[in-house]
């Protein structure tokens, strides 16, 4: 399977959190795009709709 990785549209070319999205058969993965050789998470896609709703909405900032 040819896995099409694609940066997150928040991400920028200034370094920084940048990270990279796939689809995969019923799931997200998600990896660090300065390291694409290195660990990944892939979350069910219900999962991975719910984090992407939490970081957008700021439930997930560290302050």
């Amino acid at each position: 399977m040819i896995v099409e990785w694609r940066k997150a549209s928040r991400s920028t070319s200034e370094g920084g959190a940048c990270v990279e999205v796939a689809r995969f058969p019923g799931a997200v993965g998600v990896r660090d795009s300065k390291n694409p050789g290195g660990d990944r998470i892939t979350l069910p896609v219900s999962a991975a709709r719910e984090l992407a709703a939490r970081i957008k909405s700021g439930g997930l900032d560290m302050h």
